[in-house]
């Protein structure tokens, strides 16, 4: 596993607040392993715009 990139006792409260449902250690990992795929993907929508800041328009 890589570095888990989302506060897991954050995303386990906002799960447990909205439905009452507990978070297993695979969805942790999974939400993670995400964010790291979008945060590439904007990386290099950024990179292909010649800019050297990933903004919010990159994630489209």
């Amino acid at each position: 596993m890589s570095d888990v990139l989302v506060v897991s006792s954050k995303v386990r409260k906002y799960v447990k607040e909205k439905s009452q449902f507990n978070t297993s250690a695979e969805f942790i990992e999974a939400l993670s392993k995400q964010v790291e795929s979008i945060c590439l993907n904007a990386i290099e929508r950024a990179k292909a715009n010649k800019r050297k800041t990933v903004k919010e328009r990159d994630l489209n």
